[in-house]
């Protein structure tokens, strides 16, 4: 053999393996995510999840893809975060008051009367989120966008008028808040999500609750509960989040494409819950259920429940909890 293809096939040995390493790399430049999350593939969150996916897919040209498991299918909701911490699943959706047990910051948007309109529940979102970034972070995790339910009001299995009729009604919890509103009102307590709602509806285990008018339409509520009163106790809020290291895993210009359509759904979100407020209560109605405002002596007990609770979210909250509550009214 000539010195001549010696070399020639040198180069071709050194060619071959820059190759070897060069190819695995390339491999690695698409990344696939499952995205958990716990409510019905037509619910309005599920539905905003699915157009994010969709628009991360077409922004990076296919590099990234996230697959949505609407309806608790991949996990339960209080399984998702989590999933996501263990990188188990690398991205996730869940009611942010899910977390209240571990930090009473998740839990501000559910304080009774504190933000009952869009525009007062943007502003509170505000103010949370740096308190709420800060204590994912801490668990490996990032927020990517939230967004609100519809204002949430109470389902009743019979006509309401003073406080003392909601003695001895099965209450349907799923956190904190809304537990110990249902214990101040002597009402039995159940923590039941979202995906287990219409077998325990059907099943009797519960028989109220105070939620969105999007719950209440997603479980067909009026085969089940007759009567909603429109109170507006709160808006809480859905956190779509990712593992740290998935979102470091990515590179500068797939991250950037996340974060825009992040802020597109965002955006997506609030102005369809807003749009659907109504059109549930509608729906209710159609439907042969009675909807109407709180009498007065029955909104005067609901204030007075929501300021107890107002006041014990602010001594689990802190120092964090006050700053955050005097941030949100000094925007105002």
């Amino acid at each position: 053999m000539t010195k001549f293809s010696r070399r020639q096939l040198g180069g071709v040995a050194a060619g071959l393996a820059a190759a070897a390493i060069v190819r695995p790399a390339a491999a690695q430049a698409k990344w696939k995510w499952d995205l958990p999350a716990g409510y019905p593939a037509t619910n309005f969150h599920s539905v905003n999840l699915i157009q994010f996916a969709k628009d991360v897919k077409d922004a990076t040209a296919g590099k990234l893809e996230i697959t949505v498991h609407p309806g608790a299918s991949l996990f339960k909701v209080p399984e998702i975060m989590r999933a996501v911490q263990t990188n188990q699943a690398q991205a996730g959706e869940l009611l942010m008051v899910v977390l209240e047990n571990e930090d009473a910051i998740f839990g501000a948007d559910n304080v009774p009367f504190l933000a009952t309109s869009f525009k007062e529940a943007k502003r509170l979102a505000v103010a949370q989120q740096p308190y709420v970034d800060k204590r994912l972070m801490a668990r490996g995790v990032r927020q990517l966008f939230s967004v609100p339910w519809p204002p949430q009001g109470f389902y009743s299995p019979k006509a309401l008028n003073v406080p003392d009729d909601l003695k001895g009604l099965s209450f349907r919890s799923y956190g904190a808040s809304a537990g110990r509103f249902a214990e101040l009102a002597g009402m039995r307590v159940t923590t039941i999500q979202a995906a287990e709602l219409v077998q325990a509806l059907a099943a009797g285990r519960v028989n109220s609750m105070i939620s969105s008018g999007a719950t209440g339409y997603d479980s067909k509520i009026w085969e089940h509960i007759k009567f909603f009163y429109d109170v507006q106790a709160w808006l809480p809020k859905n956190v779509t989040m990712v593992n740290q290291r998935s979102w470091a895993a990515l590179d500068d210009a797939t991250r950037a494409a996340v974060t825009k359509a992040a802020e597109v759904a965002e955006a997506r979100g609030w102005a369809e819950s807003e749009r659907l407020a109504n059109f549930y209560l509608e729906q209710f109605k159609k439907n042969g259920m009675t909807v109407e405002a709180p009498s007065p002596a029955l909104k005067a007990g609901f204030q007075r429940w929501g300021e107890e609770l107002a006041k014990d979210w602010l001594g689990r909250a802190g120092a964090d909890g006050q700053a955050l509550i005097a941030k949100y009214k000094a925007s105002a």
